[in-house]
């Protein structure tokens, strides 16, 4: 179903979602961190979801130790290094990691403007490394509060010409939008792209938020868009991409199952939806499994699938000579 002869991007990955399970171990051990295996297999039911959660806050605690083992910068930089490395084995030619630097910091106190350091160094260095395209995405995690969520964006604006975007993730249901007006307009002085999390656990009243006061220029998720026709209306009219999760969004129960996911109707309306993969290494899944199992138990036609890989490249945070680039490498790859 994946079109090998125009470039496959994943623009929705958490890099702190997707943490080797074989890294887990190994720094727990470096660092005598009381994990609760100590193999692979054993590990995996404690860091993956075997069955749909309650909802996304019951799915976000499975990133307990896929965070709890970083201990230190290098172990931050070290888990950035291996994101983009496992981008590439997966056979995407772009990818796009967001990360909580307050979040990645939380377990050992560290101090957030080491964390976007070492993160932003680790993905350079891996670019450098592989070759591979990648650029970071910031979160502010709005479960923090508007003050701590000011912290987070000075963090990141330590390290403001390696950071492409800014995001806002975390507890929706509870911390709307309307809060962290002030730091998105800071981020979009400050030259960076927006994309905000939002339809996942609130409805559209959380999205318009995004767009009209955020300016967000893609939606994460944005489920319930399906609610307000006006939405998808001016989604499609501003060409305002959505970053559609196939299986976290029915691992967090946000909706029942493939089938009821309205990528499908998204883009029988013209808009701008993509397929990622949210948090591969909690969701155990990857970028071919959305494609080819998700994707079309989802209802996807195999042009619809297409259409949402040429959506992926158009909706990237690039420019135009990088599109044309990436363009190229495929057209030689086929």
């Amino acid at each position: 179903m994946i079109d090998l002869s125009y470039p496959l991007a994943d623009l929705h990955r958490h890099l702190d979602g997707s943490v080797r399970l074989q890294t887990i171990l190994e720094l727990g051990e470096q660092h005598h961190l009381p994990l609760p295996a100590w193999s692979v297999e054993e590990l995996r039911p404690y860091v993956q979801v075997t069955a749909p959660q309650p909802g996304v806050m019951a799915f976000l605690s499975k990133f307990e130790w896929m965070v709890g083992v970083l201990a230190d910068a290098d172990a931050c930089r070290r888990v950035a290094y291996e994101n983009v490395l496992d981008a590439q084995a997966e056979g995407l030619d772009y990818v796009e990691l967001r990360f909580s630097p307050c979040f990645m910091a939380e377990a050992h106190n560290l101090d957030p403007a080491a964390v976007v350091e070492a993160v932003a160094d680790g993905v350079a260095a891996a670019r450098r490394d592989s070759g591979m395209h990648a650029k970071l995405i910031g979160i502010i995690s709005r479960t923090y509060g508007p003050q701590k969520g000011r912290e987070e964006l000075e963090a990141l604006l330590t390290r403001r010409e390696q950071i492409t975007a800014l995001d806002l993730a975390g507890d929706e249901a509870n911390y709307p939008a309307e809060w962290f007006e002030e730091h998105f307009r800071r981020a979009r002085d400050a030259g960076w792209h927006i994309t905000v999390h939002a339809g996942e656990s609130a409805g559209p009243h959380s999205m318009w938020t995004a767009i009209d006061r955020l300016g967000a220029e893609r939606l994460g998720h944005a489920v319930r868009a399906v609610e307000d026709p006006a939405l998808m209306d001016a989604l499609a009219k501003r060409g305002i991409g959505i970053e559609s999760n196939l299986t976290s969004n029915v691992q967090t129960s946000t909706v029942p199952d493939y089938a009821s996911h309205p990528l499908r109707q998204f883009l029988e309306r013209g808009l701008a939806a993509t397929i990622n993969t949210d948090d591969p290494g909690i969701s155990g899944i990857n970028i071919a499994y959305e494609y080819e199992v998700a994707a079309p138990a989802a209802g996807l036609s195999a042009e619809q699938i297409h259409q949402a890989q040429r959506n992926a490249l158009e909706q990237a945070f690039l420019s135009e000579s990088e599109r044309a680039e990436l363009k190229a490498r495929a057209a030689r790859r086929a």
